[in-house]
């Protein structure tokens, strides 16, 4: 997936539903722990902005040959993400709106036990 200049370019939440469904892509969450174990998409690995700014090296489905596309609650943090990530030269997209959105369109959202879960 390569980045168009100008930087990181945004997904919908269903355009980030389907590259997850179809395998084209890895979903990572940024958020903190809390808010990941309260509500995430199914299939998310997780991998919060404050690891990742730290210096976190290695990237949960950077190497899979699979699109990296970065999701939060409101889309700010996945932005932030995007941006260190081209920083370290790996593509990636986020999705615009974030966890807020993808729960306001209906798409699933399961907390840490796999039910049906919340966005915080």
């Amino acid at each position: 997936m390569l980045l168009p200049r100008g930087g990181p370019r945004r997904i919908s939440p269903p355009q980030a539903h389907r590259m997850l469904q179809t395998g084209t892509a890895v979903l990572l969450d940024v958020r903190e722990a809390d808010e990941y174990q309260a509500g995430h998409a199914p299939g998310a690995l997780h991998l919060p902005l404050s690891r990742l700014a730290a210096g976190a090296a290695d990237v949960p489905g950077g190497r899979s040959g699979r699109g990296i596309v970065l999701i939060c609650r409101s889309g700010h943090r996945s932005q932030d993400a995007a941006r260190l990530l081209a920083d370290r030269g790996v593509a990636s997209v986020d999705v615009a709106g974030g966890m807020r959105d993808w729960e306001e369109r209906g798409l699933p959202v399961q907390d840490a036990q796999g039910t049906a879960g919340t966005v915080i």
